[in-house]
């Protein structure tokens, strides 16, 4: 049993669907309703608040089944009071329950009891894309970053902004849809292994490349996925006047990457009372056990999935990794195959003739 006051987990997430987390409202532009974007990079992530609200139902809605399997003859087996808001409606019922024995509250939070409410156990970092899928005339090739790398521990530098780093097909060139990029051979003997650590499938891990930060920003913005929809008028059964409308999104086989932090439950009470929620008939007792309760909403995003436009086909997200934030990643230095090859050469240089004694 650890006593650290917290521990990060490391999860990695596969899109099985297109992926929208809209801003909010529209714009003038070519797309009218966005997803959200980086503010520096303008890459599109999926905010945190997003993933702790999806992960709370998911999770409440889990705990509720446990319950009803485990007592038939409970009255209430349907949608869990403890997921939302948190506040009781006009007649005082529902909310949050607040009780220091509830896995729920205690692990993300909940705004009533005696002490006022309570932070939560675990937090959540804003998803970031890792690997992106682009269309080419080779097929489909997954493009990351330096920075986006760095997210999941792993030091990678290339030399040329202008260039795609790439297992293969040094000397040619290759369309990253209507851009046309020289390939730059790379070696990534440390990087595969790395990106196997965090279960990236092998089809993706095979094809992957590497741009600079800023030529992946404009790749990824020049490749979201793009739909039109329009409303149905219920009276002629055809499309709406004036109802037309489009939107944008992370496409299918997006990778994404994010971080849940988990405090050590021994270190807070809410309400001045001591954590005493149980999962599986296991006591609440250090971050692993409250990550496993964040881990049980898992199987509902691969199902239930994630952002709008749930109806049109978009939102599921498998989840392939995680675990220990710091087992996967760490440090590894990527080499074009020139710097490798002069390393390797300086290596093997003959030294200066020994004098003998």
């Amino acid at each position: 049993m650890t006593t650290s006051s917290y521990k990060p987990f490391r999860v990695v997430g596969l899109a099985l669907d297109p992926i929208h987390v809209g801003t909010g409202g529209a714009r003038l532009g070519r797309v009218d309703l966005t997803i959200v974007r980086d503010p520096v990079t303008r890459v599109p992530k999926i905010p945190g608040s997003s993933l702790a609200g999806v992960y709370r139902s998911y999770a409440a809605m889990q705990f509720e089944e446990q319950r009803a399997n485990s007592n038939p003859s409970r009255a209430k087996p349907y949608f869990p009071d403890c997921v939302g808001q948190g506040q009781p409606d006009r007649q005082g019922q529902g909310g949050h329950c607040g009780q220091a024995d509830c896995p729920i509250c205690v692990t993300f939070g909940f705004a009533r009891g005696q002490g006022g409410g309570f932070a939560g156990l675990a937090s959540f970092t804003d998803a970031h894309v890792l690997l992106f899928p682009v269309a080419t005339r080779e097929g489909p090739v997954w493009v990351t970053s330096p920075g986006a790398l760095r997210i999941v521990g792993i030091d990678c530098k290339i030399d040329d902004e202008k260039k795609i780093y790439r297992k293969n097909g040094q000397g040619a060139s290759l369309n990253l849809g209507w851009l046309l990029l020289p390939v730059e051979q790379l070696s990534i003997s440390d990087l595969e292994p790395r990106l196997r650590d965090l279960r990236i499938p092998d089809e993706i891990r095979n094809r992957a490349a590497v741009l600079s930060d800023k030529l992946f920003g404009h790749v990824v913005n020049s490749n979201l996925e793009v739909r039109t929809s329009v409303a149905i008028d219920p009276s002629t059964g055809a499309a709406e006047e004036g109802a037309l409308f489009s939107f944008e999104a992370l496409p299918r086989t997006t990778v994404l990457v994010w971080e849940v932090i988990c405090r050590n439950p021994q270190h807070f009470k809410p309400g001045g009372q001591a954590i005493s929620a149980q999962l599986g008939g296991k006591r609440l007792a250090d971050a692993d056990s409250v990550f496993e309760v964040v881990k049980t909403a898992h199987p509902y995003l691969e199902h239930l999935g994630i952002g709008g436009m749930g109806t049109r086909g978009m939102g599921r997200l498998k989840v392939v990794y995680a675990g220990d934030g710091a087992a996967a990643g760490g440090e590894c230095q990527v080499q074009t195959a020139q710097e490798g090859d002069a390393t390797h050469a300086a290596q093997n240089r003959p030294g200066p003739p020994q004098q003998e004694a």
